[in-house]
């Protein structure tokens, strides 16, 4: 696959990644966490806000990987 379309297929899912991500951590966030205290949020949003780099490193890894010929 060529380096060009290999990085635009990679920024696509990052972005649907992104914003899937903020989605599910949100609904996540408002079912469970209403009632809870400003540090079980802190801790949380802390959490979820570092989670989503693991998947974008891996698509990040792929997009950089050498190309094929």
């Amino acid at each position: 696959m060529p380096v060009r379309l290999r990085k635009f297929i990679g920024t696509i899912l990052i972005i649907c990644l992104v914003i899937l991500y903020a989605l599910l951590a949100t609904t996540i966030a408002a079912a469970t966490l209403a009632t809870s205290p400003w540090w079980v949020h802190l801790l949380y949003f802390l959490l979820s806000g570092l989670i989503w780099i693991l998947p974008a490193m891996l698509i990040i890894k792929w997009m950089a990987g050498p190309a094929r010929k």
